[in-house]
């Protein structure tokens, strides 16, 4: 292998997190002969969200920056829940946020032979037993963190009975929930993991990938550390809930004598506005508040994916969130900020309507057309210009007008000028409303001709622009508004006898027909454009020629606040 430079840190000062300290540390004393080896090993149990991106961003980033490895491993020890469809949906978030497993695709399942074989050696080392109580009988006589457990009455069974029941379990002998196999540590202990933890349980269950092979599967705890040790893993970077369980993991490795991972233990992500259970998650999806996993309200990978959250964001804001010890809660507005920094680059601009009301241009003559010109991306010469058609007959967002503004309003107005993006200054002159509702239907303005790019009266300022949409040459689209899911900063914080989903947004969707320009029509599905004055917009999956549709990514500016919205 060869030598990895560490930086001088006396001549080139830089801020390591304490998992970058930890592992420049092994590597300066040789541990592991200085590997780097990492992996990400998710339960196919259910679909990522962001809370595994920042796993997915730490571990992959970690072998990346120490030209280590980096494994994608399925700890897929239960299969009455597990499944291929989320493997198939693993598999493709990783790559989609840029990272690549190489050869290195393992499964638990993998080494079921093998994760036997170290019970065998557990039970022959008297450090093992079948136990023959049931779940509500083990969970009885557990006791609590202050009084110690009960020993089982099948604890002193003998190593050849061990042997021949465990086998016999092996074979399907027995029906599901009859037997276990447990570890024999210490019913006194005061970490709860080690007081005789289940290894196997019986499971007459079809794996997706085993068949019916096997009918017991060991507990995650006894083939998650394992597994790290077959693999070689150096580094086994974990969350900080399994802190508690490195004692047993270190007993396991220990008593059966095999290599040593070393693990080390993060703050997992909490955000702001933002359930990160899976268990809640799949009840919103089964129960219909959301459209599925990849609903774009969802935190899921591929919920973000649809929304139109680009990789390059969300690897940005797992890296400005940092690692830590410490368990903290990250405002979801970061988040927003990442894609509204990343799509301010890249995304080419647009122009479209949401709420429209007509604006005729009196003095401009009823017949003429012409083609104006305007920059697709400010951020990017690169992406040159396009041509915007313009008419007598416009549309502005109904927003943009009021009768009787207040102090610093600088849209238009009766009386009042603004500037038409990429076009000419036009006046209100007069309003015409519904003679019944009061309703505002046209606004009368005329146009300075003399205002337009190119015209000797072009640079003449005025206080408001606006964007608009020729009417004859309009494109109307589906616009999905989506907002923050809950309406509660801490939705897992319950008051009285309420559910999280009490705190849900009624508001997290509205569905609106609006118009655009004709650009538009050129748009491809994930396509990601800014929508003038109005925000970031990509095109979802189920847009058609026929029906573009496209869903808000995020709104220009965040217009939450840390105030919690509770109605």
């Amino acid at each position: 292998m060869e030598e990895l430079k560490i930086q001088d840190e006396e001549k080139e000062p830089r801020s390591l997190n304490f998992i970058e300290e930890i592992i420049e540390d092994d590597i300066r004393n040789g541990v592991n002969e200085g590997r780097v080896h990492t992996r990400f090993p998710p339960e196919p149990n259910g679909y990522l969200h962001i809370g595994h991106a920042k796993s997915i961003c730490l571990n992959f980033g970690l072998a990346k920056k120490y030209q280590g490895k980096t494994n994608l491993r399925f700890d897929d020890t239960n299969p009455v829940k597990e499944d291929t469809e989320y493997v198939d949906s693993i598999m493709e978030d990783v790559k989609w946020l840029g990272f690549d497993w190489e050869d290195r695709l393992f499964y638990a399942s993998d080494y079921f032979e093998q994760i036997f074989e170290y019970a065998m050696i557990l039970i022959r080392k008297e450090k093992a037993y079948v136990c023959d109580m049931t779940a509500e009988e083990m969970s009885e006589t557990r006791g609590t963190p202050t009084r110690p457990g009960k020993e089982s009455p099948f604890r002193t069974r003998s190593v050849e009975e061990n042997l021949d029941l465990f086998t016999r379990m092996r074979h399907g002998e027995f029906p599901d929930g009859t037997r276990v196999l447990r570890a024999r540590i210490d019913m006194a202990s005061p970490n709860m993991q080690m007081r005789d933890p289940v290894l196997y349980r019986i499971l007459h269950a079809h794996h997706h990938r085993t068949g019916d092979q096997w009918c017991i599967y060991p507990m995650y705890d006894f083939a998650h550390g394992q597994s790290d040790s077959i693999e070689r893993i150096t580094h086994s970077i974990c969350t900080l809930e399994f802190e508690v369980h490195r004692p047993l993991y270190d007993w396991f490795i220990r008593e059966i004598g095999i290599y040593v991972p070393r693990q080390i233990e993060f703050a997992r992500l909490n955000m702001t506005y933002t359930v990160m259970s899976k268990r809640k998650l799949l009840e919103l999806v089964q129960e219909g508040y959301v459209n599925g996993w990849d609903d774009p309200r969802m935190p899921t990978i591929c919920g973000l994916r649809r929304r139109g959250f680009t990789p390059e964001s969300i690897r940005n804001f797992t890296e400005i969130i940092g690692v830590a010890k410490r368990d903290n809660v990250i405002d979801v507005s970061l988040l927003e900020f990442c894609i509204r920094e990343n799509l301010n680059k890249h995304a080419n601009r647009l122009m479209a309507v949401l709420n429209p009301v007509k604006i005729i241009i009196d003095n401009y003559p009823d017949d003429q057309e012409e083609e104006l010109e305007s920059v697709n991306n400010p951020e990017d010469e690169s992406q040159g210009k396009r041509k915007i058609p313009f008419s007598k007959t416009l549309f502005i967002e109904r927003e943009d007008f009021m009768e009787e503004p207040p102090n610093k309003f600088f849209r238009l107005a009766p009386g009042r000028e603004v500037r038409l993006k990429a076009a000419y200054i036009i006046k209100c002159e007069n309003v015409v409303k519904d003679p019944i509702t009061g309703i505002i239907n046209e606004i009368h303005c005329t146009y300075d001709p003399m205002t337009k790019s190119g015209m000797p009266d072009s640079s003449r300022k005025v206080k408001g622009t606006l964007h608009w949409v020729s009417e004859k040459q309009a494109v109307k689209i589906e616009v999905r508004l989506y907002d923050r899911l809950f309406i509660k900063e801490n939705p897992d914080d319950i008051e009285g006898d309420k559910t999280f989903k009490d705190y849900l947004n009624p508001d997290s969707l509205k569905v609106i027909t609006a118009f655009a320009e004709p650009e538009v029509i050129n748009a491809k599905i994930y396509e990601k454009y800014q929508f003038e004055r109005i925000g970031y917009f990509s095109v979802d999956k189920d847009s058609t020629p026929q029906n573009l549709v496209f869903n808000r990514v995020v709104p220009l500016k965040d217009s939450w606040t840390k105030a919690e919205k509770v109605k």
